[in-house]
């Protein structure tokens, strides 16, 4: 049958199960968009290319599939940077289509060209330049092979334009992927799991430290039936949010910078540290060397770079996390409870709650609007977040039961990641609510978006805790740069709800603690369009408790009440 290359493209992506595309077009992915014209792929029209990579991100972190989106050559390709590194950072299952010049233009300073494969090099976890439409249909399988299995991350294709055109004669088949160099992981080392399993049984004063690793691998079942077995307390990173209840009374929360006292404080008294799926990166461990510095280590992973790198482990195991946790379980022994340890971190729960102090005259404080989201919604629901002190209030005074709820960047830090995301993920997930908790600074990032959201109906709720600053860095300049507030004030910014309106959007503005609920219930209401609901948050409100950068997670600032 004779195919264009952009149809062989279209009819591999519904083989590999994608029903929505995020995107941009451009002049060199004009034969993809014909094609697309006619399909049955969903396509959704960002308002810029990193609103569509962050899109394809959101659908792919709530959904458990592969995120698609597609760009232009030149700076279609490098407006995408940031998204793909968003995903790759925080590992997570991208295919992204950029187009390129014609393969004679190739090299030649072209109108629109750039070297996207040579840019993204470092940000991928593959990536490939096509030669010939014979290899369309062998390179979309690798991509999504690569993308998917092992450690998942972000896979980029460039398609030259005249490639795309190109008429060849094709034949589909089911073969195998087969690359050479690259395995699937498969198993884990028995010897390894038998050294675990005798370690968390002789273990005192056991904690599970769980990340997104959990999450990727779809392991929180297995996850939280170790933990209930042994009664074992679980702490997670901002990235394993939701990969084991918050509710639970085994749960210690966040650990790390911005996490409970509780947590922290488990973590440098335990003797067995069992960490799965994560990577032990800065902004957890601090101080290497007071990070759990009385614990034997064992370091479940899928990735073998990650062993070693960045903390010493006493047992290393590599592989699928839910399959070396199916493999450890049946090897632990029941335990009743872990009394005198359950009484100790019972006591640093009560003395040790997260609080926060009141708000001034006509401000709300940021905390009480993330609280009440979560009253309102019980945890049904997926919350997206920006980055800065909105992300980490949205960390630690919200309740995540299920995995896929709690979408952010944690290894980049993206501003502007939050309401792409957020769209994504609705498309992805429509029967649940989702809701981004956001900054005044982040949310402008990529506010544009909203005429994505108009035009599509996607109800998707925007909750700006506005206090007029980059509050985060505001924060690190009142702690470490004696108050010297350089170039951190917004208080010059949009009027949120008319330009919600102008958009076609609903905007609320709440600046009493009696109307938070009120505007939370009224914008869950709204099914046919996105809701911007602008909180006036007390100015200066701090996130705590907070380790300081390079001191112990033992040493943690603030907390009793916000200052």
């Amino acid at each position: 049958m004779k195919m264009k290359g952009a149809e062989i493209l279209l009819h591999c992506l519904q083989k590999e199960g994608v029903d929505v595309v995020f995107g941009y077009p451009g002049g060199a992915v004009l034969p993809i968009y014909d094609a697309l014209y006619d399909s049955s792929i969903k396509h959704i029209l960002a308002r810029h290319e990193q609103g569509a990579v962050h899109a394809a991100d959101g659908y792919a972190r709530a959904s458990g599939k592969t995120g698609v989106c597609i760009a232009t050559s030149g700076p279609g390709g490098t407006n995408l940077v940031t998204g793909i590194a968003t995903a790759y950072m925080d590992s997570i299952p991208l295919v992204v289509f950029t187009g390129q010049v014609s393969s004679s233009l190739i090299g030649k300073d072209a109108f629109q060209e750039a070297d996207i494969t040579g840019i993204t090099l470092p940000i991928t976890k593959h990536n490939y330049l096509l030669e010939r439409t014979e290899d369309v249909a062998r390179i979309v399988k690798e991509a999504f092979h690569i993308a998917r299995t092992n450690r998942p991350g972000p896979v980029v294709v460039d398609l030259p334009k005249d490639l795309m055109e190109k008429s060849i004669d094709f034949e589909d088949n089911d073969d195998e992927v087969q690359m050479r160099g690259y395995r699937v992981m498969k198993g884990v080392n028995s010897g390894q799991i038998i050294n675990a399993a005798e370690m968390i049984n002789q273990a005192e004063r056991p904690v599970i430290y769980a990340g997104g690793g959990v999450i990727a691998s779809e392991a929180s079942a297995e996850l939280k039936e170790m933990a209930e077995k042994m009664k074992i307390p679980v702490t997670t990173t901002l990235m394993g949010m939701g990969a084991f209840p918050g509710t639970s009374y085994l749960s210690l929360g966040m650990l790390g910078m911005h996490g409970t006292r509780c947590a922290n404080y488990a973590v440098g008294e335990c003797d067995v540290l069992i960490a799965v799926g994560v990577r032990f990166d800065d902004r957890v461990t601090a101080k290497i060397e007071h990070f759990a510095p009385n614990a034997s280590i064992i370091h479940i992973d899928i990735d073998a770079a990650e062993i070693g790198k960045n903390v010493d482990v006493d047992v290393p195991i590599v592989g699928q996390v839910k399959e070396a946790l199916r493999s450890l379980i049946p090897r632990l022994q029941a335990r009743e409870e872990l009394s005198e340890w359950h009484q100790t971190i019972s006591r640093w729960k009560d003395e040790f709650p997260l609080r926060y102090g009141r708000p001034s005259e006509g401000r709300i404080m940021p905390q009480h609007v993330v609280e009440k989201i979560y009253e309102l919604t019980q945890g049904d629901a997926i919350i997206t977040t920006e980055v800065g002190q909105n992300q980490m209030w949205a960390a630690q005074y919200y309740q995540y039961k299920e995995p896929r709820t709690f979408l952010s960047s944690g290894g980049l830090g993206t501003m502007g990641y939050g309401f792409p995301a957020a769209i994504g993920a609705k498309i992805a997930r429509p029967d649940m609510k989702v809701i981004d908790i956001a900054g005044d600074g982040s949310i402008q990032m990529n506010i544009q978006e909203l005429g994505t959201a108009v035009q599509y109906k996607v109800p998707v709720v925007i909750c700006i805790l506005n206090n007029h600053f980059l509050g985060m860095v505001r924060q690190w300049q009142g702690l470490f740069y004696n108050g010297r507030y350089s170039f951190t004030d917004m208080s010059h910014q949009p009027d949120f709800v008319k330009l919600a309106e102008a958009y076609g959007a609903v905007g609320i503005r709440v600046t009493k603690n009696e109307e938070v609920e009120g505007a939370l219930r009224e914008a869950f209401q709204v099914t046919d369009r996105p809701v911007i609901i602008d909180f006036w948050v007390e100015r200066e409100a701090n996130v705590y408790p907070m380790v300081p950068p390079g001191e112990s997670p033992l040493n943690m600032l603030g907390g009793e009440l916000d200052e």
